[in-house]
């Protein structure tokens, strides 16, 4: 299946500040681009449409992690990042792996012991108890990790109102309530705690299939190392998904935002859209109510 992605990000900048953006597609899914990844990093010097958006120089880079950065010096003003792409996509959801066991640390790839650390908003250090006792009597690997993830998916409620940069995997913990990136945090916290690898994902994941769920907006969710390879979690959306495009792999959320500004920024527009197209380019239609069930190859829970 073709999935259209596209993104326009504006920010008002009191004065010129440096900027990281994290935007492009991972490398590691380049080779299903069906067209250019774009991005376009504009200064709007008038709200007259007259005048044309001025060009930014950008400079890439790979990161520590191997994602695909880019920097820039934003002016004073309007500042606006947009982009797009086309990718060929799976038509299958998310892979699941029953019944696989738990690596032992020893026998893990040395790039996976830092996704059993703590990092900013994972306190693996302070969980070690806290994992035990709700997780020990669990069969180690695959059933553990999707236990903790089914665990954080019931007894965390999704609110917009509830974020906020400084929350914690303790916090969430605590209070129960967050946004996708909450979800994620305290998933990956419980599964490092019990010896599992777990690292944070940034990336697309549209209504692929599934009703529509509101605006579109970047998305998270987590990966465990078991049997030799990543496996897609989410404690979130619970259920296998279509339609997945990572971004950027991290610890954490810190290490994986869209965009760091060296100073203020203010956002003043955010739009994202993430679509199944047809080969015309149309967004295919979603399911609705009881078709869902009848057209989508994900089994409600």
């Amino acid at each position: 299946m073709k999935i259209k992605s596209e993104f326009d990000i504006q920010f008002h900048i009191p004065r010129q500040t440096p900027v990281v953006a994290v935007l492009h597609v991972h490398p590691s899914v380049e080779s299903k681009l069906l067209s250019a990844d774009t991005l376009r990093v504009e200064h709007i010097v008038a709200a007259d449409e007259r005048l044309e958006p001025i060009p930014l120089q950008v400079s890439p880079y790979i990161d520590s992690f191997g994602n695909r950065c880019s920097r820039f010096v934003a002016p004073e003003g309007a500042v606006r990042l947009s982009g797009s792409h086309l990718m060929e996509l799976s038509d299958t959801p998310d892979p699941q792996g029953e019944g696989l066991g738990q690596t032992p640390i020893e026998d893990l790839p040395d790039e996976a012991l830092q996704f059993l650390l703590a990092s900013r908003y994972c306190q693996v250090d302070e969980f070690g108890a806290i994992a035990a006792e709700l997780f020990g009597s669990t069969r180690p690997g695959w059933e553990r990790a999707a236990t903790i993830r089914d665990w954080v998916h019931s007894k965390v409620t999704f609110n917009y109102n509830a974020a906020r940069s400084t929350k914690t995997a303790m916090d969430v913990f605590t209070e129960r309530v967050g946004v996708c990136r909450d979800f994620q945090h305290l998933a990956i916290t419980l599964t490092r705690a019990l010896n599992i690898p777990a690292r944070y994902v940034t990336g697309y994941l549209g209504d692929i299939r599934v009703p529509y769920a509101g605006p579109g907006d970047f998305s998270a969710w987590y990966q465990v190392w078991l049997d030799g390879q990543w496996w897609n979690m989410d404690a979130r959306h619970h259920t296998p998904r279509l339609g997945r495009i990572p971004m950027a792999f991290g610890r954490d959320a810190a290490d994986v935002a869209i965009t760091t500004s060296f100073g203020l920024a203010e956002l003043t527009h955010f739009h994202v859209e993430s679509n199944e197209v047809d080969s015309d380019g149309r967004p295919v239609p979603l399911p609705t109510g009881a078709d869902a069930n009848a057209t989508s190859p994900i089994a409600p829970q």
